[in-house]
């Protein structure tokens, strides 16, 4: 049995954890303090890490793992053999040459075994049939599949459903049985069983389905993870209840795989644990839990979590000064994903940019040498035509405090008490650029209004002896 440690190490590699694979596959490879020595499990742990750009994976692949264990695997693992040996890795080569032979067949499982003797096959096998050699594939049959996936899910299906029978008769029943024997995929076992879990039909789910996903998720294949969990909560990914499912929920199973799924960057699958945590029938349901697996849904791109974080935020706006700050990021990421609902949350959270009246007539009279000799003001009047801020607006904001990213705050009832906070949404490049270059002007000085550019009185007259005559005497009348 694996020492505590070892066991940290496993539950590391099964959620996805690339170092916890290398360091897995290693243990496997040369045998741990607990775990014995295993090379076909050693070549599972290391490829999967190499897949995550682990260089000493493939070394370590091309070094030790021998062509009769790579056999099988052909061609996952070919790419791997082929960059050790171009790195000098002399027992790469050999394997390679090895593996251009027409291969054996070879286990898809290490703990494969022939199906019971009364159990009838309907098969014809044949020395070239995939299950001749105790359920074994071809590399050759491997790449028919391949193609098939590619080409037409329903031919894919039509094809693997003869291999799928005997493999889930020699297969756990579970996942539960496949971690009590420490079943090991190998990957080929594994993409045929995620890809079969996907295009069965429900009415499979009470047996082939059901395997197939348990134990595609079991491997690690983290879309099996997600259906499994969803399957346990008896829900689809938008948190709706489903019909068919299991028959009595299992809302801590469910959980399991949801966070399996998520931690190997599955976005659906933080979301729907957030809709777990809602649910009035949850004995651990947690309000706070579930906005924190929301969010994280939301960081990862979400549309629908992304929504609900900006609808959330705006509802919580007067306990929170900044929230609605957060609201219309959210709501903006959103829309940028075409979310109707999104676009219209944010026609009320923030304001779309456009030039106000009384700045038109000055930009026109504006010339180089006028826009040299001030460049504070200068500055502070392109603010104003590109986000429509009113006259006072645009002489007292702070304008390192207003930049948020996504929005601009304009706040500036600390001097002008008649005003109103609002945002502005930044939605084009330009604004971008302009107020970037706008923002590091003001940096090395202070624009608070008892600073460096004085109070409003003070900055509307040097805006008005600043302007020619009649744009001066125009701007005064307004006031």
């Amino acid at each position: 049995m694996a020492n505590r440690e070892e066991l940290g190490i496993i539950r590391g590699a099964r959620a996805g954890d690339a170092d916890c694979q290398l360091a897995l596959g290693k243990l496997y490879l040369f045998g741990g303090a607990s775990l014995p020595r295993n090379v076909p499990t050693a070549l599972h742990w290391l490829e999967r890490a190499a897949r995550q750009e682990r260089d000493e994976a493939w070394r370590l692949i091309g070094s030790h793992i021998p062509v009769e264990v790579a056999r099988h695997c052909a061609p996952d693992v070919l790419r791997w053999y082929q960059r050790a040996c171009d790195e000098g890795i002399a027992a790469a080569g050999q394997v390679l040459a090895e593996l251009a032979r027409p291969p054996a067949p070879a286990p898809l499982c290490q703990h494969s075994v022939a199906p019971p003797p009364s159990r009838p096959s309907t098969l014809q096998r044949s020395p070239s049939s995939p299950l001749h050699g105790d359920h074994a594939l071809t590399a050759q049959q491997q790449a028919q599949l391949d193609q098939l996936w590619q080409q037409s899910h329903a031919a894919f299906l039509q094809q693997a459903r003869p291999l799928l029978r005997p493999l889930l008769a020699a297969a756990p029943a579970d996942a539960e049985a496949a971690r009590m024997a420490d079943w090991q995929p190998a990957p080929q076992l594994l993409a045929l069983l995620a890809r079969c879990a996907e295009l069965l039909a429900p009415a499979d789910s009470d047996a082939a389905l059901q395997q197939c996903r348990e134990l595609a998720a079991y491997g690690g294949e983290r879309n099996a993870q997600l259906a499994l969990g969803l399957w346990f909560a008896r829900m689809d990914g938008e948190g709706k209840r489903q019909s068919q499912g299991i028959a009595a929920v299992n809302f801590k199973r469910a959980i399991r795989w949801l966070t399996l799924a998520g931690e190997q960057g599955l976005a659906e699958a933080w979301f729907a644990l957030s809709r777990i945590y809602l649910k009035p029938e949850f004995s651990q349901r947690c309000v706070a839990e579930a906005q924190g697996y929301l969010e994280r849904a939301a960081e990862m791109g979400h549309c629908g979590a992304q929504l609900e974080c900006g609808i959330y935020a705006w509802r919580n706006r007067r306990t929170d000064a900044h929230s609605d700050v957060r609201a219309a990021y959210w709501l903006q990421k959103a829309a940028a994903q075409g979310c109707p609902g999104a676009e219209a949350a944010l026609e009320r959270v923030a304001c779309v940019a456009k030039e106000a009246d009384w700045i038109t007539s000055i930009v026109t009279c504006l010339t180089r040498e006028l826009l040299e000799s001030q460049p504070l003001l200068a500055a502070r009047l392109e603010l104003a035509a590109l986000f429509g801020l009113s006259r006072a607006e645009a002489l007292l904001l702070d304008v390192k405090a207003a930049d948020q990213g996504h929005c601009l705050v304009v706040d500036i009832r600390a001097s002008y008490g008649r005003s109103k906070r609002r945002l502005v949404l930044l939605r084009t490049a330009r604004e971008r650029q302009a107020l970037d270059r706008i923002v590091r002007l003001f940096e090395a000085i202070d624009s608070g209004p008892d600073g460096w550019e004085g109070n409003y009185r003070q900055r509307l007259y040097r805006l008005k002896t600043w302007l020619p005559a009649g744009v001066a005497d125009e701007l005064l009348a307004a006031a």
